[in-house]
């Protein structure tokens, strides 16, 4: 019985973060937005890249897709550069009013899927 306390205890310190990865559930399936502004900021990091959008009246922390599948998908870290006009279709953050999930991003007239 030890011996099996002690593998379970070793499992449960030993599990990786992704393990407690967010799910999508938080943001609202039912209400797509389409914004277009301005790059302010942009980081290209796991687990998910971002850019923060202004666009007028407020600036959106808008979630991309991890930096993996971006490349994969031809949107390369060079491409989200502060100053740059972009397009996002996403879902809004059912508690965070200033938060969007982006399901495809359109920058330099090439729209990416991010899902």
């Amino acid at each position: 019985m030890k011996t099996l306390c002690a593998v379970l205890l070793a499992f449960t310190l030993s599990t990786p973060p992704a393990l407690a990865h967010h799910g999508w559930s938080g943001y609202d399936g039912d209400k797509t937005m389409n914004l277009t502004g301005t790059i302010r900021e942009a980081g290209y990091e796991h687990p998910h890249g971002y850019v923060k959008l202004e666009v007028p009246g407020k600036t959106w922390f808008v979630v991309l897709a991890p930096p993996s599948r971006m490349e994969n998908r031809g949107l390369q870290r060079a491409a989200l550069t502060a100053g740059k006009t972009v397009t996002v279709v996403g879902y809004p953050n059912r508690t965070d009013p200033n938060e969007l999930r982006a399901e495809r991003i359109t920058l330099d007239g090439k729209t990416t899927e991010l899902r």
